[in-house]
């Protein structure tokens, strides 16, 4: 980014440089709310999707005749998530 070519004094030219700085640093915190947020989202996305796993894993060794106390222990889920599947 080419600065402009100023023919004002120091004290004006330094002054409009700081209030670039505080527009960019502006823009940083913004990118970095943004980024944040979609570290949070996919986050929580990922932890359900593990959550939806183990209840698929903790469905089918229900159907294969494991004991609940063998399901909770694999899949971590409590025995009276597996009750209700």
């Amino acid at each position: 980014m080419e600065l402009p070519k100023f023919t004002k004094t120091k004290e004006e030219f330094m002054s409009y440089r700081t209030s670039l700085e505080q527009k960019w640093d502006y823009e940083n915190v913004m990118n970095y709310a943004v980024q944040e947020e979609g570290k949070k989202k996919y986050g929580e996305g990922e932890k359900k999707g593990k959550k939806e796993n183990k209840i698929d894993t903790a469905r089918k060794m229900k159907a294969k005749g494991y004991s609940f106390a063998e399901i909770a222990e694999i899949t971590d889920l409590s025995i009276e998530e597996i009750e209700n599947l």
